[in-house]
C-alpha cells in the first residue's frame, strides 16, 4: 500500500514538472529580446520577423519589470551590434544560441 502511494506521488510530481517545462522562462524571454536587437541591427543574418513573432507570442502575462528589462536588453543589443569590432562574435551568437528562438514557443520549450 505504501509503495502504491509513493508511486502515485512520484507520477504526479513528474506530470507537474513536464507541464511546467512547456513554459518559456523569463530568462529565455530576455535572451530572445537580445537576439531580436542583434537581428534588427545585423540585417541579413537571421530573420528578425521570426524573433518578433516569438516575442509577441510570449509577452502575454509577463510582469512589468520583465517587459522593462526586455526593452533594455533589446536596446543594449542594438547598441552593441553597431560596433564593427564585435560583428563576428555577435553574428556567431545569432547563428548559434539565438536559433532556439526562431521557432514557435512550444518548440523552444522542448529544447
Amino acid at each position: 500500500m505504501k509503495f502504491a502511494i509513493i508511486a502515485l506521488a512520484a507520477a504526479t510530481f513528474a506530470a507537474g514538472a513536464a507541464s511546467a517545462s512547456d513554459k518559456v522562462t523569463d530568462l529565455d524571454f530576455l535572451k530572445a529580446n537580445r537576439c531580436n536587437g542583434l537581428a534588427a541591427t545585423l540585417t541579413g543574418v537571421v530573420d528578425a520577423g521570426s524573433l518578433d513573432s516569438f516575442i509577441k507570442a510570449e509577452r502575454g502575462a509577463r510582469a512589468p519589470y520583465v517587459m522593462e528589462r526586455a526593452a533594455e536588453e533589446f536596446a543594449k543589443a542594438k547598441k552593441e551590434a553597431r560596433g564593427e569590432d564585435r560583428k563576428d562574435r555577435l553574428t556567431a551568437e545569432l547563428t548559434g544560441g539565438c536559433q532556439a528562438y526562431l521557432g514557435s514557443a512550444s518548440n523552444m520549450a522542448k529544447q
